[in-house]
């Protein structure tokens, strides 16, 4: 019997506050589907697609993989809310042998215009998704602070809102410290390297941290603009990429600003590598770190990705939009499939986002610069780190084997390398720190 396939979108934009009810008509859309599905009406449950879903699918192509599904995991007993944002509620669907996600889009007919089930990533090592259950915010499991080290809060208020962050520092400080700006990647990705209403639970940028106090470097990491804990008074539609370096530029003129420390070294990570390279131009930052960072232009690195995660109809549905984005058009009418990566209230942001290019960015950069890339990671190559060297030469660059994007150890099959997103206890890839290190220390 052929398994269904479940894929992953990879670069998500989910970027607003998610809340935890749904509306009557989508509880009476669930209800209904689960009815038919455990009767076997998959032709039912078609009659209340709307045109978005029957244009890309056929009746005959929907009950092949409604049956499917029936066939490998039986009945769906249980629905439980895991979140909503108009369109879209995103379910914890229990079948007879497994769990999955089930995501759920209408149309203001009350007609489905998206349907999707995938891996339901659990929130903790148990598996336990207790959080979820409660209608609560679920979030990573905490390691233990290393004695060493201590943090303390960040409170940042911009013309638009407040940042919020965390300064971590060895515990015995001795004279000033350099420190290290850590900006984070795109979507909803918190200070910690954490978002868990996408099943991403890593304690990437927690880790380090830690590692970096533990060898006297004291760092700050924050929740970007609509991000976790900072707060703005913009709504989804008015952010626009220079925002989110707009933020990072006030940020490291506070660290200059801070007697405590000596230099500031600012280190991006993924969309935070583009980030920290337009806020370190004509700043006083002594080094520049690029981890994970793409080498090209974001509608590049998202076409990219599309090619190896969805089907060709969705491609070209993209293609389109990106046509009418770089036209300064924005499209009200978004396939469901790319709602969460391109739906028509952070259609603007993307345009402000895919009008740079991080090759041509690094060049202009004057403080040495460090380019770390694995050579497993599924989003990024190691031809974007090459990229970045070719313009920047005097760039170092390291290329780390089996560090995947997420700066943990693994291999590159795709799915065995997607499961380390959802294990926060893994540790960073051994070599990492100590490249961080030998470049932090070098640098004047």
């Amino acid at each position: 019997m052929k398994k269904i396939i479940l894929s992953l979108f990879i670069i998500p934009l989910s970027l607003s506050v998610i809340a935890q009810t749904a509306p009557a008509n989508y509880v009476a859309a669930v209800k209904m589907f689960t009815i038919l599905y455990n009767d076997n009406k998959p032709d039912s449950i078609y009659n209340n697609f709307g045109a978005q879903m029957t244009t890309g699918l056929t009746r005959d192509k929907f009950k092949a993989t409604m049956t499917g599904l029936k066939e490998q995991f039986g009945n769906l007993m249980e629905t439980t809310l895991l979140s909503y944002q108009e369109p879209v509620a995103i379910y914890k669907a229990s079948f007879q042998t497994t769990v999955l996600s089930m995501n759920i889009t209408l149309n203001s007919s009350n007609q489905i215009i998206g349907l999707y089930f995938g891996k339901l990533k659990p929130v903790n090592q148990a598996g336990d998704n207790s959080a979820a259950k409660s209608g609560g915010t679920a979030t990573a499991s905490t390691p233990v602070i290393d004695p060493s080290v201590v943090e303390s809060p960040m409170t940042h208020k911009t013309l638009a809102g407040v940042l919020h962050g965390t300064y971590t520092m060895p515990k015995d400080v001795s004279g000033k410290l350099p420190i290290v700006l850590i900006i984070a990647g795109s979507g909803p990705t918190d200070r910690d390297g954490n978002a868990s209403k996408l099943g991403l639970e890593t304690n990437a940028y927690k880790y380090l941290a830690w590692g970096l106090a533990k060898e006297g470097i004291a760092s700050l990491r924050y929740d970007k603009r609509m991000i976790g804990e900072s707060t703005t008074s913009n709504k989804e539609a008015d952010l626009r990429f220079d925002d989110y370096v707009d933020d990072a530029v006030e940020l490291v003129q506070m660290l200059n600003a801070d007697d405590r420390f000596s230099k500031v070294i600012v280190l991006g990570h993924s969309e935070g590598s583009l980030i920290g390279m337009l806020a370190s131009r004509g700043q006083d930052v002594k080094g520049y770190i690029s981890l994970a960072g793409a080498g090209q232009s974001a509608d590049k690195v998202v076409t990219e990705q599309l090619k190896a995660s969805q089907s060709t109809f969705v491609q070209e549905k993209f293609k389109t939009l990106l046509d009418s984005m770089k036209k300064g058009k924005t499209i009200d009418n978004v396939d469901p499939a790319l709602w969460s990566i391109a739906r028509p209230s952070i259609q603007r942001y993307l345009m402000s986002w895919f009008r740079y290019d991080p090759a041509r960015i690094i060049k202009l950069l004057k403080m040495p610069v460090l380019i770390i890339q694995g050579n497993t990671d599924l989003q990024v190559t190691t031809a974007d780190a090459d990229k970045l060297k070719k313009v920047k030469s005097d760039a170092v660059e390291i290329i780390i084997p089996n560090m995947n994007h997420i700066l943990k150890e693994a291999p590159a099959d795709r799915d065995q390398n997607l499961a380390t997103y959802n294990k926060p206890d893994l540790p960073l890839k051994a070599e990492l720190m100590p490249d961080i290190l030998k470049f932090i220390n070098g640098v004047n």
